[in-house]
């Protein structure tokens, strides 16, 4: 397609929008740039403005205008006002203060701030409020502030805009600006206002002694904001029936700024905002965007009481909104102060619950953060029926989310350990999969402080299990129990569900479908095989049965399981004579050994992989003393040593903080000789509250198979946060006794 350079712009849009394809449109813009650039080129050209303006749409479609930016330099400095105008234009759109050739309109745009026509004042301010370079700004300042005492409204409003870009490209220029801009608070132009006002907003942002200097001008601002509130239908600033909102906005967001940890300037405007509160009109977007920055103003500020509730209403109103945006700030705005003013918040509960059904997958993310947030003492069972309810529909996405918020706040509120227990057992079934890892261990310490409900939830779990083995972290939990309280299970007298006959190779049928389901982790198997072992000793017509089960696993090419099951093979050949099934609520006796089942450790083998969890002892060993090797400040940390064997001792580290500062980031760890074999267990957790409300408990397994002596030549390290500060303590061990 063939194109005369002297085409009009309108031609040339014409013909690039007809191109059939992208080549074909490349084709056309390299013809004409190739013709921009030779009449660029010459030196009487008269259609240079024209020429420009090509080049501009040109890089407005992304295609390469760069070798316009000189052209643009030579038009600004025209006397002409058409050519000036594109020039302007130009500069604005392919220069920046990065290029070179941005330094050369400096004069220039000094020249036209003094120009006698307001319209070439006008486009030096918006190209210097545009792309003004640091040096441009440092330069010109002074004009600026010339400007802004200028008796043309026209030229001060675009002067308080461009002064805006300045302060922020330059801080240290905003005292200058400053008794300016107080003075055009009282001029009636309200373009000239909302300048004033944007650009007192951005020096008070940027400055203390700017917000302590224009906090005495808060009367004013309520003065003018009164004005805009009570007045009469003005056409020109009128916008669905309010006045000017956009002049609103910004004195709202300024009153904020000037109103936040200050009382007196609080004071001076509760009762505007009580009144632009309840006066303006809801029913019009316009209306809600004033209605919101009321709102945050009330929020931020020191309010009265009866203000905030009144804040929090509108906040409700919006939850009831048609519009999905006006539905998520405003829960956006409960989610920040549900902390600080909880009751008013709470008197939305079922309008945010209802929130949980919406179509929107963020306004849905927004309402169950709100909804856990409201979770309280007095409301726990009807948010916990709602909640459980949007737990079995909502996305995936948002599942685990509101598993683990469930967990939060049912160990939080629960108002008994029943319900306690029925809850999580409820989330697990429905979305096991998506909770987090420390579910498990959690969940198996609750059951076991929970004697009075152990038949109840044995029998519970064996129900879950036979429905549906897919919820890893059901199925662990499960197995636990069943290995622990399985002889409850068979008893079969638990009064408080429905009576079912479980006979030994039920039990056994369960756990072994775990055991070969290809559905189960590393994980779970190492529950269901150690569930299956600690049968052996509650049961009596099945043992060979286990010892099978048992043994298939000694060959098995998980290293994990495979280590499991030669250890309990060895305890099947080495004590089986002495095997007695009496046991209490924390160990059980398997040979006239005491296999202890330590909740922690055992559960957080899904974190750290099944290891050896069964430390033997007699039954009959004597209490081991309690050693302190660390005070400070408050944190002590003893031990406390068992003998396994001639060569292996069990080690139990217990952190404690009677001081009145919570420790976080609390590490144990410890170095020993390399002839010695050290295994650290995971922790009890992390964090050591004040006042000695929690402890912290880690077992470490030593075996010394040459006998070395230990004298000085073991180091326990201590990590901890408290108060903001990392601390980091080393303490020598003199010895661990026996071994």
């Amino acid at each position: 397609m063939s194109m005369s350079p002297s085409v009009p712009l309108q031609e040339m849009i014409r013909a690039i929008r007809s191109a059939r394809t992208q080549c074909e449109e490349r084709g056309v813009i390299q013809r004409e740039c190739a013709a921009i650039r030779a009449q660029f080129r010459q030196a009487d050209n008269g259609g240079r403005s024209h020429n420009l303006a090509k080049l501009l749409y040109v890089h407005m479609l992304g295609y390469p205008a760069h070798f316009g930016q000189m052209e643009c330099v030579r038009m600004i400095a025209s006397s002409r006002y058409s050519e000036k105008r594109v020039g302007y234009l130009g500069a604005m759109m392919l220069l920046d203060e990065k290029q070179d050739a941005s330094l050369l309109i400096t004069n220039s745009i000094k020249n036209d701030l003094s120009h006698s026509n307001q319209y070439v004042q006008s486009l030096a301010l918006c190209t210097l409020a545009c792309m003004g370079s640091a040096e441009m700004c440092r330069d010109l300042a002074p004009e600026i502030d010339r400007l802004l005492r200028a008796s043309n409204s026209y030229i001060k409003k675009k002067a308080a805009l461009c002064a805006v870009h300045i302060v922020r490209k330059v801080h240290e220029l905003g005292e200058l600006f400053a008794p300016a801009a107080r003075s055009l608070l009282s001029e009636k132009n309200h373009g000239v206002l909302h300048g004033a006002v944007v650009l007192i907003t951005e020096l008070c942002e940027r400055s203390s002694e700017s917000l302590e200097r224009f906090r005495k001008t808060v009367p004013d601002l309520v003065q003018i904001m009164k004005g805009l509130v009570i007045s009469g239908y003005s056409p020109e600033h009128d916008v669905a029936g309010i006045s000017d909102p956009f002049l609103q906005v910004r004195l709202l967001r300024l009153l904020r700024i000037l109103g936040r940890n200050n009382e007196t300037a609080s004071d001076a405007m509760n009762d505007l905002l009580a009144q632009v509160a309840t006066n303006t009109d809801s029913t019009k977007t316009v209306g809600n965007a004033v209605l919101y920055e009321t709102v945050l103003t009330v929020l931020d500020i020191k309010s009265e009481s009866g203000l905030r509730v009144l804040a929090v209403n509108i906040l409700g109103r919006f939850l009831l909104n048609n519009d999905r945006n006006i539905r998520y700030i405003a829960m956006t705005s409960l989610q920040k102060i549900v902390g600080t003013d909880h009751n008013a918040v709470q008197r939305h509960r079922g309008t945010i619950v209802d929130c949980l059904k919406d179509q929107d997958a963020s306004v849905k993310r927004r309402a169950l953060d709100l909804s856990l947030a409201l979770v309280s003492a007095s409301n726990i069972r009807s948010m916990m029926k709602e909640l459980l309810l949007f737990l079995s529909s909502c996305p995936p996405e948002l599942r685990s989310q509101a598993a683990n918020g469930i967990f939060t706040a049912a160990e939080r509120y629960a108002p008994s350990k029943r319900w306690h227990i029925d809850t999580i057992l409820h989330v697990l079934i429905t979305a096991g999969g998506d909770v987090r890892d420390e579910t498990v261990p959690n969940l198996i310490q609750l059951i076991t402080n929970t004697s009075e409900l152990h038949c109840y939830t044995v029998h519970k779990l064996y129900r879950a299990l036979l429905s549906d083995i897919s919820q890893q972290s059901l199925v662990q939990v499960a197995c636990w129990c069943i290995g622990e309280y399985g002889d409850l299970l068979l008893r079969g007298d638990c009064q408080e569900v429905e009576p079912m006959q479980v006979c030994e190779d039920d039990v056994l049928d369960a756990l072994e479908t775990v055991l070969q389901s290809h559905m189960s982790s590393t994980a779970t198997r190492g529950f269901a095989l150690t569930a299956t072992m600690k049968l052996s000793t509650r049961i009596t017509d099945n043992v060979d049965r286990i010892r099978s089960i048992v043994s298939i696993y000694g060959s098995c090419i998980d290293l994990e399981l495979q280590q499991r099951a030669v250890e309990y093979n060895a305890l099947f050949k080495k004590y089986d004579h002495m095997r007695y099934a009496k046991k209490d609520s924390t160990h059980f006796c398997c040979c006239g050994v005491i296999l202890f089942c330590s909740v922690n450790s055992f559960a957080f083998n899904v974190i750290l992989g099944f290891m050896l969890l069964l430390t033997i002892t007699f039954v009959s060993a004597p209490t081991a003393p309690t050693v302190t090797v660390y005070e400070k400040d408050g944190v002590t940390l003893t031990i406390v040593c068992e003998k396994q064997s001639d060569s292996a001792m069990t080690v139990t580290l217990t952190g404690f903080n009677s001081s009145d500062c919570d420790v976080s980031s609390f590490t144990l760890q410890a170095a020993v000789p390399k002839s010695v074999q050290l295994h650290m267990k995971a922790p009890s957790g992390d964090s050591l509250p004040a006042g000695g409300a929690a402890k912290v408990t880690q077992v470490v397994l030593l075996n010394n198979p040459n006998k070395v002596r230990l004298q000085n030549r073991q180091m326990l390290f201590i990590y901890l946060v408290c108060r903001g500060s990392t601390v980091q303590e080393t303490v020598q061990v003199d010895s661990f006794p026996g071994l």
